[in-house]
């Protein structure tokens, strides 16, 4: 998907003054932005999807040198766009990088080249060596390491994803043991290959980031050798981790490309995505919280400069880190794996809508689920469960349930278990939250933010420019030591105008959908282990079991009944 934004009148472009660019590389798309440095006002963009593979079951991967190439692609034609409407790219004085977290890259420094695939957070291949670490834990605890790094034992975080690549690829081992391997997270990545790669390219990470890897203390800011020794990794292969808000190098972009002229300009802002989106959201006191709506679905709530440990299921995260000399913010963090890509399946892989625009209209002409729940714990459950046998079932299918009852189900999945972490987020900090800032792709869909009001009893709110995300890289880039071209203080920020979806249903009828979705929940839960059923020489056939049996027969066939008469609806 290739857009631009709307553009404001070209008499006015005298008055520009500088601009701050963002790379905004999410784990469907990437997406290349330059904003107004004074005024906030986002001037151009340009967007590329990026392709996932999934080889297994349960795995999720992307190619590095696609990731990179969008980059270009969109920087390339954003500066395009910026010379068309007579902007000179050469106003952009700083560039900020905001990623997906926790997705897993190794690449050989000598070469430049990458060893594997990159592991995508929601990847599920290393389930095994997570049940494996924390049965080897006191009490079998998945929070055997929460006291130094905020996060349970989880498939989610990049360490067990690096531990895999050097365990099961060859390349990855061998480069490990001759000391050419680098690992990072995306922004490492990025950051390596735009200031130089094999020639001098800087390897670092920022705090937020770093963070995110099971390998990070959150209380000294720094690589955890204990950690390290834990998971096995060693600590050459680590990039340096530096604050939020600092110049890290200068763009290296060949004479040959649009975005040339970037050559020289400092990378001076890298942030995790939902960092970003916090700091977009102008989040900066304490107890203020947001909810992202992208591939999965985040909501953080700044917690001020000391961590807080959560007793509901929530991670303990570093929000921020805005200058080295600045202290850390840190945040509770409720992260859900499956929300956007919900809607992903149901077209890619039901073929029950075309677009995604399309789920809307559909759910909106029945206005109701009709009974049926939906769970799409793809990749397990996270927050508040870290339930990594979960999987996902539609369940309270009648022979009245058609597609747009799916539908209507898939949208108040994601604000079920956006009321879930609320919930635990609230119980940990003992403050309701009296409204939510939302942003994110999802946000579009008016149905969405309407049922979300009615299905959390508060207000939602959502701002009128949606790249929240973006614009809190730009304003960490912009607000660098160095560049100071675009002020943090308080009373500099450009205030946001918004639009507030009211709660339209009764609480009661509310709270009876929710205590039903609780149930489907339980239902997901335990679905699938890493250990046998049973040990002896009995039929371990899943059709062994009589009921068990009839039970998945018709489960198929409802699925293929469902595709048969979506077919016919299509047709």
């Amino acid at each position: 998907m290739n857009d631009t934004m709307p553009m404001a009148a070209s008499s006015n472009r005298i008055m520009l003054g500088p601009l701050v660019a963002a790379i905004d590389q999410g784990t469907s798309s990437t997406r290349f932005l330059v904003f107004n440095a004074k005024t906030a006002e986002l001037l151009s963009h340009h967007q590329v999807e990026i392709k996932q593979s999934f080889p297994k079951e349960g795995w999720v991967e992307e190619d590095p040198k696609e990731i990179l190439q969008s980059v270009y692609e969109c920087m390339d034609r954003t500066c395009e766009k910026l010379t068309q409407l007579n902007i000179d790219v050469s106003n952009i004085k700083a560039v900020g990088v905001t990623n997906q977290r926790e997705t897993t890259l190794v690449w050989d420094k000598q070469t430049g080249e990458p060893l594997y695939n990159a592991i995508v957070w929601l990847d599920l291949r290393t389930q095994s060596t997570v049940e494996r670490l924390i049965n080897k834990t006191p009490g079998k605890n998945k929070n055997h390491l929460k006291d130094k790094t905020g996060l349970p034992i989880s498939t989610y975080f990049s360490a067990v994803k690096l531990r895999w690549l050097m365990d099961n690829v060859e390349k990855v081992h061998e480069a490990v043991l001759s000391h050419r391997a680098m690992f990072g997270t995306v922004d490492s990545w990025l950051i390596w290959c735009l200031t130089g790669g094999k020639n001098g390219g800087v390897h670092c990470t920022d705090v937020t980031n770093a963070s995110r890897t099971m390998l990070f203390n959150i209380h000294t800011m720094d690589w955890d050798p204990e950690l390290c020794i834990y998971f096995d990794i060693p600590m050459g292969i680590l990039p340096k981790v530096r604050s939020s808000s600092e110049i890290y190098g200068l763009m290296k972009i060949s004479s040959k490309l649009k975005s040339g002229p970037l050559t020289g300009v400092p990378i001076s802002g890298c942030l995790g995505d939902q960092s970003a989106a916090l700091v977009g959201q102008m989040c900066f006191k304490d107890g203020q919280a947001k909810n992202t709506y992208g591939t999965g679905c985040f909501l953080l709530k700044n917690v001020g400069t000391k961590p807080v440990m959560s007793d509901h299921g929530l991670l303990t995260t570093v929000a921020y880190k805005l200058g080295r000399d600045k202290p850390a913010c840190y945040a509770l963090e409720g992260s859900v794996a499956i929300a956007g890509a919900v809607v992903r399946w149901l077209k890619d892989n039901l073929g029950i809508i075309q677009t995604s625009t399309e789920l809307e209209k559909l759910a909106a002409d029945v206005g109701t689920s009709y009974g049926c729940y939906f769970v799409p714990a793809f990749s397990g459950l996270y927050a508040p469960y870290w339930e990594p046998s979960a999987r996902g079932i539609i369940c309270g299918l009648t022979q009245f349930t058609n597609r747009s009852h799916l539908a209507f189900a898939a949208l108040e999945a994601v604000c079920f278990q956006t009321r879930e972490i609320l919930d635990a987020m609230n119980q940990d900090s003992g403050i309701n939250l009296s409204q939510l800032q939302v942003d994110g792709g999802m946000t579009s869909n008016r149905l969405l933010m309407q049922l979300q009001a009615d299905i959390l009893c508060i207000p939602v709110v959502k701002p009128s420019m949606p790249e929240t995300t973006a614009l809190g890289a730009a304003m960490a880039a912009g607000a660098a030591e160095g560049v100071s071209v675009w002020s943090l203080n308080p009373e500099d920020l450009t205030e946001v105008t918004s639009e507030k979806f009211e709660p339209q249903i009764n609480p009661e009828e509310s709270e009876l959908r929710y205590a039903r979705w609780k149930k489907a929940v339980q239902r997901a839960m335990n679905w699938e282990t890493i250990e046998p059923v049973n040990s002896g020489n009995e039929d371990t056939s899943i059709f062994s079991s009589v009921p068990l049996g009839f039970y998945i027969l018709g489960s198929m066939f409802m699925l293929i009944g469902a595709k048969y008469i979506a077919g016919q609806k299509l047709a």
